[in-house]
């Protein structure tokens, strides 16, 4: 296993509890859309085990092309000691990325693209919005739907509509308008394909409510390793 140390070259604060980590490209280091790697804080292997306090799996909210590796993170007041102490890094700090992988690059098959996600969640479908926009082969429209009860929503300068270039964008507050919005998005039971984002409870809701829908398991995409599949996406799925 490769361990990547680098260093923050700029943090944004996106909104009073999100924050932006942005970090220097290690060399010979690549990633596509849809990725998440496994974020290490210093000290995290500094004894005989890796310290799994000080790592986190996070998604990459950004592009290659965008020349710096984008950690996308909530930070609440009351935390972790993860989030306590990458709350306190500033520029020039170092941080270590490991195992790299996409559960869920953007599929190019002629279909229309709908991601749903809640908070935070939007930084792993901020890629695929962009590389959707840079280049809209075999993709017929992208609608993105994501629920944020704090109201501070998460890059509206990306995350807008753009009807010319066939993608739509929706922000949500509460949950029944949520799901009435997903219900609505489900009535494509041909050529729909639903990217979920969001914590286990918040996944296991949604597709309860696609499949009640007639949406089928190969149309629904989580990120998640291969073989977590079934535990969601299992017909006699119930909660």
């Amino acid at each position: 296993m490769q361990i990547y140390w680098t260093k923050i070259n700029k943090i944004i604060e996106e909104t009073p509890e999100v924050k932006t980590y942005l970090l220097d490209c290690p060399e010979n280091f690549t990633w596509e859309e849809g990725s998440h790697t496994h974020f290490a804080l210093e000290g995290f292997n500094a004894g005989d085990k890796p310290n799994r306090s000080l790592i986190r799996h996070m998604s990459i909210s950004t592009l290659p092309y965008e020349g710096s590796i984008g950690i996308t993170t909530r930070i609440r007041e009351q935390c972790s000691e993860f989030k306590t102490v990458l709350r306190n890094l500033e520029v020039g700090n170092k941080i270590a990325i490991f195992k790299t992988h996409s559960n869920v690059p953007l599929k190019r098959e002629n279909k229309n693209v709908y991601m749903l996600s809640s908070g935070v969640g939007l930084a792993t479908f901020r890629p695929l919005v962009l590389d959707f926009l840079k280049r809209g082969d075999n993709v017929n429209q992208m609608h993105s739907l994501n629920i944020d009860s704090s109201k501070n929503f998460l890059f509206t300068n990306i995350f807008k509509s753009t009807p010319d270039k066939k993608f739509t964008s929706q922000f949500v507050d509460n949950r029944k308008d949520y799901y009435e919005a997903v219900r609505h998005l489900a009535a494509d039971k041909e050529d729909g394909l639903f990217y979920v984002v969001g914590s286990d409870e918040f996944l296991i809701q949604n597709i309860e409510v696609l499949r009640e829908q007639g949406i089928k398991p190969e149309q629904i995409m989580l990120d998640k390793h291969e073989q977590q599949l079934p535990k969601f996406l299992s017909l006699d799925l119930s909660i």
